[in-house]
């Protein structure tokens, strides 16, 4: 798939918060419509779960408009990691969604009360389940396109919406079939996952907030875009980290000592374009070290196993 353009990137990151926002809202009307016709607590566990929904996707569409903002002169790296921010926000909303569930489950096993107008519950759940559905496929689309970290967090949840959705339709089935404990032990089910998808969110928040470094696989991909270079000896102390749609990048590039000061940054310009063409919102940053070519063994080891070689 072609790669997006930047602009491309910002349209479709803003469409994505506006699907999510939109689609939340549209599930919170029907699911309380349900509740309110079934006094089902599965479909309220559902309800539950899609108001957090539309609060971490409000929180998100906000930090994703402030993210995709130019750098300053205060924030001179951007301010990308307002989506992270934005992750770290919807772990905790989920999170309390799922302890809300658990403490309402436990109450309803030990007062348990008669379920009414299943079947419409049913035909809601049925129809949030589509609307979730046609959500996903387009965030799925992007993801693919940004990796945005606001948005595959967004989505994570909202899978988890699809599968409660999922659940509450089988404990709406159950106790119209004359099963009505398992409409709380449902609820406890849904509510048991929801808090390990927050764990999940609030875990990937985390890791880009404290500069995990990139994947092995694209690490090793800007290796070989470097090595590719002809003039290249080697490369060293590759730094990598991701900030909203930022890649940055830092390396050592080895280069022969006798190069003149020009050629040498003539080099390190062409490395750069090419890293950049592969990853164009990368901000690159090179420092060239001088080898003796004829004291230098080309490191063929993997890239993120690559050694500082010693001087000279």
């Amino acid at each position: 798939m072609k790669a997006a353009t930047p602009r491309d990137t910002d349209t479709l990151l803003r469409l994505a918060t506006y699907a999510s926002t939109a689609t939340a809202m549209v599930l919170i009307g029907v699911k309380g419509m349900a509740w309110f016709m079934t006094g089902s607590l599965s479909v309220m566990a559902s309800l539950v779960d899609s108001l957090m929904d539309a609060a971490a996707s409000l929180i998100n569409l906000l930090a994703v408009r402030y993210s995709l903002k130019c750098a300053d002169e205060d924030h001179q790296f951007g301010h990308g990691k307002a989506e992270s921010l934005a992750g770290l926000g919807q772990a905790c909303f989920i999170g309390g969604s799922a302890i809300f569930l658990l403490m309402h489950a436990a109450e309803r096993l030990n007062r348990p009360q008669p379920l009414q107008d299943i079947s419409i519950g049913l035909w809601v759940m049925v129809f949030a389940m589509a609307a979730t559905l046609a959500l996903l496929v387009f965030q799925a689309y992007v993801i693919k396109l940004t990796n945005s970290s606001a948005i595959r967090a967004d989505a994570l949840h909202y899978k988890t919406d699809l599968l409660t959705n999922a659940a509450t339709i089988a404990a709406l089935y159950l106790a119209a079939a004359g099963h009505p404990l398992l409409d709380p032990l449902g609820a406890m089910a849904i509510a048991c996952y929801i808090l390990y998808s927050a764990w999940q969110i609030g875990k990937e928040a985390m890791q880009v907030l404290m500069d995990r470094e990139l994947p092995k696989e694209t690490r090793q991909r800007i290796c070989d875009i470097v090595l590719a270079h002809g003039t290249v000896l080697g490369l060293h102390d590759l730094r990598t980290r991701q900030s909203g749609q930022i890649m940055l990048i830092q390396l050592h590039l080895d280069l022969d000592q006798g190069l003149r000061l020009a050629e040498a940054h003539r080099v390190a310009k062409e490395v750069e374009h090419a890293i950049m063409a592969s990853f164009p919102r990368a901000d690159v940053i090179i420092h060239q070290d001088p080898r003796n070519p004829a004291h230098y063994r080309r490191n063929p080891q993997e890239c993120n196993d690559l050694p500082t070689p010693p001087p000279g």
